[in-house]
C-alpha cells in the first residue's frame, strides 16, 4: 500500500511538472453540488418523496493575456447528476469561447441568453422547489432558453450600466430538430449601490414547420411512447427583474414579464394559451450573519381563459460558511381548471410529471423540500 502511494504521489509531481505553471495558473476547476430530499403533492393522487439533483454541475474555465489590451476566455460546463445515472454529454451546460478587452467581450457558443440572465436579480428560489422558472417558462413556445449556435457581445461597464446583445442561429443545432430558426435576445443590466436590475427583451422566430416530440403518456394502467406534433411559431418576450436592499438585513424584489405567441402556423386559441403575463413580487430578510428567511408569490395571467396559476414560496437558507449552504423550503402552486403547472419542475432532476402519473389540472401542487449546496 506505501509502494503505491509513493508511486502515485510521484505521478502526480512529475505531471505537474511538465504543465507550464502560467497555464496552469489560467486555468481552474469550478462547481456545484446541489441536492435535495423533496415530498411532491400534485393535490390529486401523486404523493411522494424524492431525491433530487438541483443543476449540479461541473466546468472548467479559463483566460490568456494576448496583450495588455486583448485576451482569450472559454468555459466547458456540463451537468452532474448525484441522484442517479443518466446520459450526458460534455456541454450540457453554459460553453463558450471568446475574446475581451476595453471594447468589451465577444463570445461564441452555448450559453443562456441574455433574456435568461435577467430573471437573476428577482429569483429567490434559484434551482430549488419554488423557482420562479415554474411559471416563467412554460410550454414549447417557452423563453428562459440556453440556445445553440450563439454570438454575443458585451458592452464595457459604464457607471454600473452593461448591455448584451446575442444572436441565436439553430440551423444544425441537433439532428432532431427539423425547424429552420434564429433568435435575438438583448438586456440592459445595472448594478450599484443597494440597486441591482435587468431590462430584456428576446424574438424567436421559427419557419411554418412542426417540432415533433416523443412523450410517455399514461393509457390504463400503461405507459406507452406517443408521437406529438406541435406547431412551434414566432414569439417576442419583455422582462424586467429588480432587487433592492432597503438595508443591510432587508432585500425586496420584483418582476415582470410578458410573453406572445403569435405565428400563421398556430390557431388564435393556440397563440392565447402561449400568451401570458407573470408578475410577482418578494423579499429576504437576514435574522443572522448566515441565515435569511425568504418569501415570493408569482401568478401567471394567460391570455386564454381558465389557465393561470399561482404560486407562494416560503423558505429558510443557513450558510454554514463562504462554500457549503442548508435550506428548507415549502412551495404552493395553485392551477385554474385548464392548467397542471407543479412548483418543481425547473432545474431539478426529480421533476415528475404526466409519465409517473402527476395531473395537477385544477389542483394546488405542494412541494416540501430540505437541501444542502455545496459550491466549490
Amino acid at each position: 500500500m506505501t509502494l503505491h502511494k509513493h508511486l502515485a504521489g510521484f505521478a502526480i509531481t512529475a505531471l505537474a511538472a511538465a504543465i507550464p505553471a502560467a497555464a496552469m495558473a489560467d486555468i481552474s476547476i469550478y462547481g456545484r453540488a446541489h441536492v435535495s430530499v423533496d415530498l411532491l403533492d400534485d393535490g390529486n393522487k401523486y404523493s411522494e418523496a424524492n431525491l433530487s439533483s438541483n443543476s449540479s454541475r461541473l466546468g472548467f474555465k479559463g483566460s490568456h493575456e494576448i496583450n495588455p489590451n486583448l485576451k482569450a476566455f472559454f468555459q466547458i460546463e456540463q451537468e452532474i447528476l448525484f441522484s442517479s445515472e443518466g446520459d450526458s454529454k460534455f456541454n450540457t451546460r453554459d460553453t463558450f469561447v471568446g475574446l475581451g478587452g476595453d471594447f468589451g467581450s465577444i463570445q461564441a457558443g452555448r450559453f443562456d441568453s441574455p433574456f435568461k440572465v435577467a430573471r437573476g436579480p428577482a429569483n429567490l428560489f434559484g434551482d430549488q422547489v419554488g423557482d420562479m422558472r415554474n411559471l416563467t417558462r412554460v410550454s414549447d413556445s417557452r423563453f428562459d432558453e440556453r440556445y445553440d449556435n450563439t454570438l454575443q457581445y458585451t458592452t464595457p461597464n459604464f457607471s454600473g450600466f452593461n448591455a448584451k446583445l446575442a444572436y441565436s442561429m439553430h440551423q444544425g443545432g441537433s439532428a432532431s430538430d427539423d425547424h429552420d430558426s434564429k433568435s435575438y435576445s438583448l438586456s440592459l443590466n445595472y448594478a450599484g449601490g443597494p440597486l441591482e436590475a435587468s431590462l430584456a427583451y428576446e424574438n424567436a422566430e421559427d419557419d411554418t414547420r412542426n417540432r415533433t416530440r416523443r412523450n410517455l403518456v399514461i393509457d390504463g394502467t400503461n405507459v406507452v411512447e406517443q408521437t406529438t406534433v406541435t406547431p412551434v411559431g414566432d414569439r417576442n418576450g419583455i422582462r424586467f427583474a429588480a432587487a433592492y436592499k432597503v438595508t443591510d438585513a432587508v432585500k425586496v424584489v420584483g418582476f415582470y414579464q410578458t410573453v406572445e405567441s403569435d405565428s400563421k402556423n398556430l390557431t388564435k386559441v393556440q397563440q392565447d394559451q402561449l400568451s401570458a403575463d407573470t408578475y410577482g413580487l418578494g423579499a429576504e430578510f437576514k435574522v443572522g450573519p448566515n441565515t435569511a428567511l425568504k418569501g415570493m408569490w408569482l401568478t401567471r395571467d394567460v391570455d386564454a381563459d381558465k389557465r393561470d396559476s399561482d404560486m407562494w414560496v416560503v423558505g429558510v437558507e443557513h450558510k454554514l460558511d463562504k462554500a457549503v449552504r442548508v435550506y428548507a423550503n415549502y412551495a404552493v402552486l395553485d392551477n385554474d381548471r385548464d392548467i397542471g403547472l407543479t412548483p418543481w419542475a425547473q432545474g431539478r432532476s426529480a421533476a415528475p410529471g404526466a409519465a409517473q402519473g402527476v395531473n395537477a389540472n385544477g389542483e394546488k401542487a405542494s412541494a416540501l423540500s430540505v437541501g444542502l449546496r455545496y459550491d466549490f
